[in-house]
């Protein structure tokens, strides 16, 4: 028997969705199938997220695109069409064969010249670009418990004016239980900065679909006289600059 209840019925909201409004090309379905046949994990975003971060980084004029997490390249394809000519997108990959498959993802759709990969930790090639342009967009959907981390690089990389989405800060409701796992203690703790901040004006919104359950945080950096740099937060609970 077929799924029943309300995740079926979310499911089916989403494909009619999909199927009138957002409309993924073949070029979009084509790195989802390719992601999966090479055998990394189904957590991709999905058409209507993928298709609002390129409205989002269109709305914003984004010139130079900061992403960290790169999987087998969908989201950073959506976010690559939006680039104008000269436009560049900087994407980190821990995984040396997640990096393989988004290159060759990338290279089929025709994007590939306007990204580049960083393999290795992101906190560990994130410090290269410091003396490099500021970022006009970032997209966050790495490994959850280092999110306050890449919050705050975010910050250090960015401009007044910038544009910050965090994914999955949701998890299923699992972001309200204070005792949750590491990657809800990270998540939590990002929120934090995103609703405390002084540069940063935020909100979080809940999300439902076939991806279940789930949430995206979205901030604007502002232009204030005085407050510069990272967070300054405490957050050596969980890693080192």
């Amino acid at each position: 028997m077929g799924q029943t209840g309300p995740a079926a019925q979310w499911e089916l909201v989403e494909e009619y969705l999909d199927s009138r409004v957002v409309q993924p090309d073949a070029a979009a379905k084509a790195i989802v199938a390719s992601t999966g046949a090479a055998g990394l994990p189904p957590i991709e975003v999905s058409a209507a997220q993928g298709k609002l971060l390129m409205l989002l980084a269109r709305i914003s004029g984004a010139r130079r695109i900061l992403e960290i997490g790169t999987l087998g390249g969908f989201s950073t394809a959506w976010l690559a069409r939006a680039l104008p000519d000269g436009g560049e997108l900087v994407t980190c990959e821990y995984e040396p064969r997640h990096a393989e498959v988004a290159r060759a993802n990338l290279a089929a759709a025709g994007l590939l010249d306007r990204v580049t990969i960083r393999i290795g930790a992101a906190l560990d090639t994130l410090p290269d670009l410091v003396d490099t342009d500021p970022f006009d967009l970032f997209f966050i959907d790495a490994d959850k418990v280092n999110n306050p981390a890449y919050v705050d690089w975010a910050l250090r990389l960015s401009r007044p004016g910038s544009v910050i989405v965090v994914d999955n800060v949701v998890r299923g409701g699992g972001v309200v239980d204070p005792d949750g796992d590491e990657a809800v203690q990270g998540t939590r703790a990002a929120l934090d900065i995103l609703g405390s901040h002084p540069r940063l004006e935020a909100t979080a919104l809940q999300t439902v679909g076939r991806k279940g359950w789930d949430g995206f945080a979205l901030a604007l950096v502002l232009d204030l006289p005085g407050v510069q740099g990272g967070s300054g937060a405490d957050l050596s609970w969980r890693y080192e600059l």
